[in-house]
Protein backbone atom coordinates (compact mmCIF):
# COMPACT_ATOMS: atom_id res chain seq x y z
CA UNK A 1 0.00 0.00 0.00
CA UNK A 2 1.61 3.30 -1.07
CA UNK A 3 1.37 6.12 1.43
CA UNK A 4 0.43 9.33 -0.19
CA UNK A 5 1.35 11.58 2.69
CA UNK A 6 3.92 13.05 1.26
CA UNK A 7 2.78 13.55 -2.56
CA UNK A 8 0.90 17.13 -1.88
CA UNK A 9 0.33 17.61 -5.79
CA UNK A 10 -2.31 14.51 -5.21
CA UNK A 11 -3.68 15.64 -1.71
CA UNK A 12 -6.81 15.46 -3.86
CA UNK A 13 -7.31 12.42 -4.81
CA UNK A 14 -10.68 12.01 -4.20
CA UNK A 15 -11.43 13.60 -6.83
CA UNK A 16 -9.14 11.44 -9.05
CA UNK A 17 -11.23 8.38 -10.32
CA UNK A 18 -11.21 5.24 -12.73
CA UNK A 19 -13.89 5.80 -15.09
CA UNK A 20 -13.66 1.84 -15.51
CA UNK A 21 -15.26 1.07 -12.30
CA UNK A 22 -19.35 1.26 -11.95
CA UNK A 23 -21.30 1.91 -9.15
CA UNK A 24 -23.07 -2.09 -8.99
CA UNK A 25 -26.77 -0.74 -8.71
CA UNK A 26 -29.14 -1.39 -12.02
CA UNK A 27 -29.95 2.08 -13.75
CA UNK A 28 -27.04 4.15 -11.88
CA UNK A 29 -24.42 6.36 -13.73
CA UNK A 30 -22.05 6.01 -10.79
CA UNK A 31 -22.33 10.29 -10.21
CA UNK A 32 -22.98 11.58 -6.57
CA UNK A 33 -22.46 10.07 -3.02
CA UNK A 34 -24.46 9.63 -0.33
CA UNK A 35 -22.62 11.96 1.80
CA UNK A 36 -23.18 14.88 -0.97
CA UNK A 37 -19.10 15.21 -0.86
CA UNK A 38 -18.26 13.77 -3.61
CA UNK A 39 -18.76 13.55 -7.52
CA UNK A 40 -18.96 9.64 -8.12
CA UNK A 41 -19.11 6.41 -6.77
CA UNK A 42 -18.78 3.15 -6.83
CA UNK A 43 -19.81 1.36 -4.16
CA UNK A 44 -23.67 0.73 -3.10
CA UNK A 45 -23.15 1.73 0.59
CA UNK A 46 -22.34 5.56 -1.55
CA UNK A 47 -25.07 4.83 -4.43
CA UNK A 48 -27.98 7.60 -3.77
CA UNK A 49 -30.06 5.62 -5.94
CA UNK A 50 -30.07 2.81 -3.99
CA UNK A 51 -31.29 4.66 -1.26
CA UNK A 52 -33.40 6.03 -2.96
CA UNK A 53 -32.36 9.64 -3.28
CA UNK A 54 -31.11 11.66 -5.88
CA UNK A 55 -27.38 13.47 -5.92
CA UNK A 56 -29.29 16.94 -5.26
CA UNK A 57 -30.99 15.27 -2.27
CA UNK A 58 -27.72 14.36 -0.78
CA UNK A 59 -25.91 17.89 -1.18
CA UNK A 60 -28.93 19.10 0.50
CA UNK A 61 -29.12 16.81 3.32
CA UNK A 62 -25.54 17.07 3.35
CA UNK A 63 -25.41 20.71 4.48
CA UNK A 64 -28.41 20.64 6.68
CA UNK A 65 -26.28 17.84 8.43
CA UNK A 66 -23.55 20.28 8.84
CA UNK A 67 -25.45 23.06 10.03
CA UNK A 68 -26.62 20.90 12.83
CA UNK A 69 -23.20 19.33 13.71
CA UNK A 70 -22.30 23.29 14.27
CA UNK A 71 -24.94 24.01 16.56
CA UNK A 72 -24.43 20.96 18.68
CA UNK A 73 -20.62 21.83 18.85
CA UNK A 74 -22.15 25.38 19.97
CA UNK A 75 -24.15 22.92 22.71
CA UNK A 76 -21.35 21.12 23.68
CA UNK A 77 -19.19 24.18 24.65
CA UNK A 78 -22.08 25.69 26.43
CA UNK A 79 -22.16 22.83 28.18
CA UNK A 80 -18.70 22.31 29.46
CA UNK A 81 -18.94 26.14 30.79
CA UNK A 82 -22.05 24.55 32.72
CA UNK A 83 -21.97 23.26 36.20
CA UNK A 84 -20.35 19.90 37.06
CA UNK A 85 -22.75 18.58 38.84
CA UNK A 86 -24.27 15.43 37.74
CA UNK A 87 -27.87 16.89 38.27
CA UNK A 88 -28.83 18.12 34.52
CA UNK A 89 -28.83 21.85 33.48
CA UNK A 90 -32.03 23.54 32.62
CA UNK A 91 -31.16 23.49 28.71
CA UNK A 92 -30.09 20.02 28.87
CA UNK A 93 -33.29 18.94 30.44
CA UNK A 94 -35.38 20.73 28.13
CA UNK A 95 -33.76 19.09 25.12
CA UNK A 96 -34.37 16.11 26.84
CA UNK A 97 -38.01 16.63 26.95
CA UNK A 98 -37.86 17.69 22.84
CA UNK A 99 -36.59 14.42 21.89
CA UNK A 100 -39.25 12.60 23.77
CA UNK A 101 -41.60 14.32 22.19
CA UNK A 102 -40.22 13.96 18.93
CA UNK A 103 -40.24 10.52 19.54
CA UNK A 104 -43.72 10.18 20.35
CA UNK A 105 -44.45 11.23 16.77
CA UNK A 106 -43.68 7.45 15.35
CA UNK A 107 -46.80 6.17 13.27
CA UNK A 108 -48.09 3.05 14.03
CA UNK A 109 -48.32 1.81 10.17
CA UNK A 110 -48.23 3.17 6.76
CA UNK A 111 -51.79 4.50 5.24
CA UNK A 112 -53.73 2.61 2.41
CA UNK A 113 -51.67 4.76 -0.23
CA UNK A 114 -48.00 4.34 0.95
CA UNK A 115 -48.72 0.57 1.11
CA UNK A 116 -49.84 0.73 -2.16
CA UNK A 117 -46.31 3.36 -3.27
CA UNK A 118 -43.98 0.53 -1.14
CA UNK A 119 -45.55 -2.36 -2.86
CA UNK A 120 -44.98 -0.87 -6.67
CA UNK A 121 -41.56 0.35 -4.92
CA UNK A 122 -40.51 -3.14 -4.27
CA UNK A 123 -41.61 -4.88 -7.53
CA UNK A 124 -40.05 -2.40 -9.78
CA UNK A 125 -36.74 -2.58 -7.85
CA UNK A 126 -37.06 -5.76 -5.94
CA UNK A 127 -33.79 -6.03 -3.62
CA UNK A 128 -31.89 -3.58 -5.91
CA UNK A 129 -32.74 -0.64 -3.74
CA UNK A 130 -33.42 0.26 -0.08
CA UNK A 131 -36.60 -0.62 1.63
CA UNK A 132 -38.93 2.57 1.99
CA UNK A 133 -38.36 3.59 5.72
CA UNK A 134 -40.59 6.47 6.09
CA UNK A 135 -43.06 5.87 9.04
CA UNK A 136 -41.47 2.90 10.29
CA UNK A 137 -40.05 5.41 12.91
CA UNK A 138 -39.69 8.62 13.96
CA UNK A 139 -38.26 11.32 12.26
CA UNK A 140 -36.08 12.27 15.06
CA UNK A 141 -34.41 8.21 15.16
CA UNK A 142 -34.98 7.87 11.09
CA UNK A 143 -32.54 10.87 10.92
CA UNK A 144 -30.02 9.50 13.42
CA UNK A 145 -29.77 6.38 11.30
CA UNK A 146 -29.49 8.64 7.87
CA UNK A 147 -26.59 10.12 9.82
CA UNK A 148 -25.20 6.73 10.57
CA UNK A 149 -25.43 5.78 6.98
CA UNK A 150 -23.57 8.79 5.73
CA UNK A 151 -21.04 8.73 8.29
CA UNK A 152 -20.37 5.01 7.37
CA UNK A 153 -20.19 5.47 4.00
CA UNK A 154 -17.77 8.21 3.96
CA UNK A 155 -15.16 6.24 6.24
CA UNK A 156 -15.93 3.42 3.47
CA UNK A 157 -14.91 6.22 0.87
CA UNK A 158 -11.53 7.64 3.13
CA UNK A 159 -10.54 3.80 3.04
CA UNK A 160 -10.89 2.95 -0.99
CA UNK A 161 -9.15 6.45 -1.49
CA UNK A 162 -6.39 4.98 1.19
CA UNK A 163 -5.81 2.03 -0.66
CA UNK A 164 -7.44 0.08 1.69
CA UNK A 165 -10.44 -1.05 -0.33
CA UNK A 166 -10.30 -1.38 -4.28
CA UNK A 167 -14.07 -1.38 -5.82
CA UNK A 168 -14.56 -3.70 -8.79
CA UNK A 169 -11.12 -5.14 -8.31
CA UNK A 170 -10.05 -7.56 -5.68
CA UNK A 171 -12.33 -6.37 -2.75
CA UNK A 172 -11.52 -9.76 -0.85
CA UNK A 173 -8.46 -8.89 0.95
CA UNK A 174 -8.16 -11.45 3.41
CA UNK A 175 -10.12 -15.07 4.02
CA UNK A 176 -10.11 -16.64 7.48
CA UNK A 177 -9.94 -20.18 7.04
CA UNK A 178 -9.57 -22.44 9.37
CA UNK A 179 -6.83 -21.16 12.11
CA UNK A 180 -4.92 -18.98 9.21
CA UNK A 181 -5.38 -15.57 8.04
CA UNK A 182 -4.71 -15.07 4.51
CA UNK A 183 -4.00 -12.26 2.49
CA UNK A 184 -5.33 -12.86 -1.09
CA UNK A 185 -3.57 -12.20 -4.33
CA UNK A 186 -5.82 -11.72 -6.94
CA UNK A 187 -10.24 -11.26 -7.94
CA UNK A 188 -12.35 -13.90 -7.23
CA UNK A 189 -15.49 -14.13 -8.34
CA UNK A 190 -17.80 -14.79 -5.30
CA UNK A 191 -21.44 -13.23 -5.57
CA UNK A 192 -20.64 -9.13 -5.13
CA UNK A 193 -22.77 -9.20 -1.19
CA UNK A 194 -19.81 -11.39 -0.27
CA UNK A 195 -16.97 -9.78 -2.54
CA UNK A 196 -17.60 -6.06 -1.29
CA UNK A 197 -17.06 -7.06 2.29
CA UNK A 198 -13.35 -7.07 2.06
CA UNK A 199 -12.80 -10.08 4.18
CA UNK A 200 -14.31 -13.43 4.24
CA UNK A 201 -15.05 -16.54 6.55
CA UNK A 202 -14.60 -20.19 5.00
CA UNK A 203 -15.20 -23.20 6.36
CA UNK A 204 -12.01 -25.17 5.64
CA UNK A 205 -13.52 -28.68 5.63
CA UNK A 206 -16.76 -27.81 3.78
CA UNK A 207 -15.00 -24.72 2.04
CA UNK A 208 -18.58 -22.73 2.70
CA UNK A 209 -18.23 -19.21 2.59
CA UNK A 210 -19.54 -17.09 5.11
CA UNK A 211 -20.01 -13.00 5.64
CA UNK A 212 -18.83 -12.79 9.26
CA UNK A 213 -17.08 -14.80 12.05
CA UNK A 214 -20.25 -15.25 14.14
CA UNK A 215 -21.48 -16.76 11.71
CA UNK A 216 -18.51 -19.45 10.88
CA UNK A 217 -18.79 -19.79 14.53
CA UNK A 218 -22.23 -20.93 14.36
CA UNK A 219 -21.78 -22.82 11.33
CA UNK A 220 -18.47 -24.73 12.38
CA UNK A 221 -20.53 -25.73 15.62
CA UNK A 222 -22.92 -27.81 13.48
CA UNK A 223 -20.80 -28.97 10.33
CA UNK A 224 -20.17 -32.90 10.22
CA UNK A 225 -17.44 -32.11 7.35
CA UNK A 226 -14.02 -33.03 8.75
CA UNK A 227 -12.43 -34.43 5.19
CA UNK A 228 -12.90 -33.67 1.48
CA UNK A 229 -16.40 -35.79 -0.26
CA UNK A 230 -15.53 -38.95 -2.42
CA UNK A 231 -13.16 -41.57 -2.26
CA UNK A 232 -9.53 -41.54 -0.37
CA UNK A 233 -7.28 -42.66 -2.93
CA UNK A 234 -3.87 -42.32 -0.94
CA UNK A 235 -2.49 -41.98 2.68
CA UNK A 236 0.45 -42.62 4.20
CA UNK A 237 1.00 -41.13 7.57
CA UNK A 238 -0.60 -37.68 8.11
CA UNK A 239 -1.11 -37.37 4.60
CA UNK A 240 -4.43 -38.23 2.36
CA UNK A 241 -5.98 -37.21 -0.91
CA UNK A 242 -9.23 -37.75 -1.94
CA UNK A 243 -10.68 -38.19 -5.63
CA UNK A 244 -14.10 -35.88 -6.07
CA UNK A 245 -16.07 -36.08 -8.66
CA UNK A 246 -17.35 -32.67 -10.36
CA UNK A 247 -20.57 -34.37 -11.04
CA UNK A 248 -21.44 -35.44 -7.94
CA UNK A 249 -20.03 -32.75 -5.56
CA UNK A 250 -20.69 -30.07 -7.81
CA UNK A 251 -20.63 -27.18 -4.92
CA UNK A 252 -18.13 -28.12 -2.87
CA UNK A 253 -15.81 -28.47 -6.15
CA UNK A 254 -16.91 -24.89 -7.10
CA UNK A 255 -16.39 -23.29 -3.97
CA UNK A 256 -12.68 -25.08 -4.13
CA UNK A 257 -12.03 -23.24 -7.65
CA UNK A 258 -13.53 -19.87 -6.39
CA UNK A 259 -11.11 -20.36 -3.40
CA UNK A 260 -8.16 -21.36 -5.57
CA UNK A 261 -8.78 -18.05 -7.81
CA UNK A 262 -7.82 -16.12 -4.80
CA UNK A 263 -3.94 -17.33 -5.14
CA UNK A 264 -3.83 -18.17 -8.89
CA UNK A 265 -3.52 -15.50 -11.70
CA UNK A 266 -4.61 -18.10 -14.61
CA UNK A 267 -7.90 -19.58 -13.85
CA UNK A 268 -10.95 -19.35 -15.78
CA UNK A 269 -12.42 -22.70 -14.53
CA UNK A 270 -15.45 -22.10 -11.47
CA UNK A 271 -18.73 -23.11 -12.31
CA UNK A 272 -18.52 -26.04 -15.23
CA UNK A 273 -16.79 -28.53 -12.64
CA UNK A 274 -18.38 -31.35 -13.64
CA UNK A 275 -16.05 -32.73 -16.50
CA UNK A 276 -13.50 -32.58 -14.18
CA UNK A 277 -11.80 -35.03 -11.33
CA UNK A 278 -10.42 -33.16 -8.36
CA UNK A 279 -7.27 -34.63 -5.98
CA UNK A 280 -7.69 -32.86 -2.98
CA UNK A 281 -4.70 -33.31 -0.90
CA UNK A 282 -5.26 -33.50 2.90
CA UNK A 283 -3.66 -33.34 6.21
CA UNK A 284 -5.13 -34.94 9.19
CA UNK A 285 -4.68 -34.17 12.93
CA UNK A 286 -7.13 -34.64 16.11
CA UNK A 287 -9.25 -32.26 14.86
CA UNK A 288 -9.82 -33.56 10.60
CA UNK A 289 -8.25 -33.27 7.21
CA UNK A 290 -6.50 -30.11 6.58
CA UNK A 291 -6.84 -28.75 2.97
CA UNK A 292 -3.34 -28.44 2.01
CA UNK A 293 -3.69 -28.08 -1.72
CA UNK A 294 -5.33 -29.89 -4.57
CA UNK A 295 -5.06 -30.37 -8.35
CA UNK A 296 -7.73 -30.53 -11.19
CA UNK A 297 -7.93 -33.41 -14.31
CA UNK A 298 -10.05 -33.43 -17.06
CA UNK A 299 -12.27 -36.70 -17.14
CA UNK A 300 -11.41 -37.17 -20.99
CA UNK A 301 -8.72 -35.00 -22.07
CA UNK A 302 -7.48 -35.00 -25.93
CA UNK A 303 -4.10 -33.75 -25.28
CA UNK A 304 -3.34 -35.94 -22.29
CA UNK A 305 -3.66 -33.02 -19.98
CA UNK A 306 -2.81 -34.96 -16.18
CA UNK A 307 -3.30 -31.51 -14.40
CA UNK A 308 -5.77 -28.57 -15.47
CA UNK A 309 -5.38 -26.54 -12.45
CA UNK A 310 -2.66 -27.20 -9.20
CA UNK A 311 -2.66 -25.16 -6.17
CA UNK A 312 -0.91 -25.28 -2.96
CA UNK A 313 -2.60 -23.42 -0.20
CA UNK A 314 -0.73 -20.24 1.07
CA UNK A 315 0.37 -21.48 4.54
CA UNK A 316 1.72 -24.85 2.73
CA UNK A 317 3.67 -23.43 0.40
CA UNK A 318 7.92 -23.95 0.23
CA UNK A 319 7.34 -26.77 2.46
CA UNK A 320 7.40 -29.78 -0.36
CA UNK A 321 4.07 -30.42 -0.86
CA UNK A 322 3.86 -28.56 -4.22
CA UNK A 323 6.29 -31.48 -5.93
CA UNK A 324 4.27 -34.22 -3.76
CA UNK A 325 0.83 -33.11 -6.17
CA UNK A 326 2.79 -32.80 -9.26
CA UNK A 327 4.09 -36.18 -8.02
CA UNK A 328 1.25 -37.54 -7.33
CA UNK A 329 -0.26 -36.43 -11.09
CA UNK A 330 2.28 -38.63 -12.25
CA UNK A 331 2.05 -41.35 -10.58
CA UNK A 332 -1.44 -41.51 -12.02
CA UNK A 333 -0.33 -41.11 -15.40
CA UNK A 334 1.75 -44.13 -14.85
CA UNK A 335 -1.48 -45.99 -13.43
CA UNK A 336 -2.66 -44.81 -16.70
CA UNK A 337 -0.10 -46.08 -18.65
CA UNK A 338 -0.10 -42.85 -20.31
CA UNK A 339 2.42 -39.67 -21.11
CA UNK A 340 1.13 -36.86 -19.06
CA UNK A 341 1.94 -32.79 -19.49
CA UNK A 342 0.05 -30.13 -17.32
CA UNK A 343 -2.51 -27.93 -19.13
CA UNK A 344 -0.79 -24.62 -20.09
CA UNK A 345 -0.39 -21.54 -19.24
CA UNK A 346 1.17 -22.31 -16.11
CA UNK A 347 0.85 -19.77 -13.39
CA UNK A 348 4.30 -18.04 -11.91
CA UNK A 349 4.26 -20.59 -9.39
CA UNK A 350 3.41 -23.16 -11.08
CA UNK A 351 5.96 -22.96 -13.77
CA UNK A 352 8.36 -22.50 -11.35
CA UNK A 353 7.29 -25.96 -9.37
CA UNK A 354 7.36 -27.95 -12.60
CA UNK A 355 10.66 -26.81 -13.42
CA UNK A 356 11.92 -27.84 -10.48
CA UNK A 357 10.21 -30.81 -10.60
CA UNK A 358 11.33 -32.20 -14.22
CA UNK A 359 15.03 -31.03 -12.74
CA UNK A 360 14.61 -33.49 -10.22
CA UNK A 361 12.81 -36.40 -12.08
CA UNK A 362 15.96 -36.10 -15.31
CA UNK A 363 18.86 -35.87 -12.53
CA UNK A 364 17.25 -38.86 -10.19
CA UNK A 365 16.70 -40.76 -13.69
CA UNK A 366 20.68 -40.09 -14.80
CA UNK A 367 22.04 -41.03 -11.46
CA UNK A 368 20.61 -43.84 -11.74
CA UNK A 369 21.37 -45.04 -14.85
CA UNK A 370 23.77 -47.41 -15.77
CA UNK A 371 23.54 -47.68 -19.98
CA UNK A 372 25.53 -46.18 -22.34
CA UNK A 373 23.45 -43.91 -24.52
CA UNK A 374 19.97 -42.33 -22.90
CA UNK A 375 16.89 -42.31 -24.99
CA UNK A 376 14.26 -39.66 -24.35
CA UNK A 377 11.72 -41.84 -25.75
CA UNK A 378 12.89 -44.43 -22.48
CA UNK A 379 12.90 -41.58 -20.23
CA UNK A 380 9.69 -40.66 -20.88
CA UNK A 381 8.12 -44.09 -20.92
CA UNK A 382 9.73 -44.59 -17.66
CA UNK A 383 8.59 -41.37 -15.77
CA UNK A 384 5.38 -40.66 -17.53
CA UNK A 385 6.77 -37.00 -18.26
CA UNK A 386 5.92 -35.37 -21.90
CA UNK A 387 8.79 -35.66 -24.63
CA UNK A 388 8.67 -32.10 -25.07
CA UNK A 389 8.86 -31.50 -21.50
CA UNK A 390 11.71 -33.72 -20.85
CA UNK A 391 13.70 -31.74 -24.41
CA UNK A 392 12.86 -28.07 -22.30
CA UNK A 393 14.38 -29.33 -19.18
CA UNK A 394 17.43 -30.73 -20.63
CA UNK A 395 17.88 -27.27 -22.72
CA UNK A 396 17.53 -25.57 -19.61
CA UNK A 397 19.97 -27.25 -17.52
CA UNK A 398 22.57 -27.17 -21.09
CA UNK A 399 22.47 -31.42 -21.06
CA UNK A 400 21.24 -31.19 -24.63
CA UNK A 401 24.09 -30.89 -27.58
CA UNK A 402 23.24 -30.75 -31.25
CA UNK A 403 26.08 -32.74 -32.91
CA UNK A 404 26.83 -33.87 -36.54
CA UNK A 405 22.91 -34.27 -37.24
CA UNK A 406 21.77 -35.49 -34.31
CA UNK A 407 20.76 -34.54 -30.58
CA UNK A 408 22.88 -36.42 -28.21
CA UNK A 409 21.91 -35.69 -24.14
CA UNK A 410 25.11 -34.97 -21.80
CA UNK A 411 25.58 -36.61 -18.92
CA UNK A 412 26.59 -33.56 -16.67
CA UNK A 413 28.19 -35.03 -13.54
CA UNK A 414 28.55 -31.71 -11.38
CA UNK A 415 24.30 -31.39 -11.36
CA UNK A 416 23.65 -34.60 -11.06
CA UNK A 417 26.31 -34.87 -7.93
CA UNK A 418 24.57 -31.35 -6.43
CA UNK A 419 21.63 -32.88 -6.72
CA UNK A 420 22.58 -36.05 -4.44
CA UNK A 421 24.36 -33.43 -2.07
CA UNK A 422 20.81 -32.26 -1.24
CA UNK A 423 18.84 -35.48 -1.03
CA UNK A 424 21.15 -36.65 1.12
CA UNK A 425 21.20 -33.03 3.50
CA UNK A 426 16.93 -33.58 3.19
CA UNK A 427 17.41 -37.28 4.51
CA UNK A 428 14.20 -38.58 6.50
CA UNK A 429 12.05 -35.02 5.76
CA UNK A 430 12.13 -35.16 2.49
CA UNK A 431 8.29 -35.00 1.35
CA UNK A 432 7.76 -37.57 -1.41
CA UNK A 433 4.26 -40.12 -2.66
CA UNK A 434 4.48 -43.33 -2.10
CA UNK A 435 3.37 -45.67 -4.62
CA UNK A 436 2.51 -48.72 -2.84
CA UNK A 437 0.38 -46.50 -0.92
CA UNK A 438 -1.89 -45.42 -3.72
CA UNK A 439 -5.18 -47.62 -3.79
CA UNK A 440 -6.61 -46.08 -6.95
CA UNK A 441 -7.91 -47.78 -10.78
CA UNK A 442 -8.72 -45.27 -13.63
CA UNK A 443 -11.98 -43.80 -13.39
CA UNK A 444 -13.91 -45.33 -16.72
CA UNK A 445 -15.17 -42.64 -19.54
CA UNK A 446 -18.36 -40.70 -18.89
Amino acid sequence: MRDLSHRPKRRRCHETYNFNMKCPTPGCNSLGHLTGKHERHFAVSGCPLYHNLSADECKVKATTREKHEEEAKVQEESNRHATRHQTPTSRQTRYKEQVTEMRKGRNSGLSKEQKEKYMEHRQSHGNTREPLLENITSEYDLELFRKAQARASEDLERLRIQGQITEGSNMIKTILFGRYELDTWYHSPYPEEYARLGRLYVCEFCLKYMKSQTILRRHMAKCVWKHPPGDEVYRKGAISVFEVDGKKNKIYCQNLCLLAKLFLDHKTLYYDVEPFLFYVMTEADNTGCHLVGYFSKEKNSFLNYNVSCILTMPQYMRQGYGKMLIDFSYLLSKVEEKVGSPERPLSDLGLISYRSYWKEVLLRYMYNFQGKEISIKEISQETAVNPVDIVSTLQSLQMLKYWKGKHLVLKRQDLIDEWKSKETKRGSNNKTIDPSSLKWTPPKGT
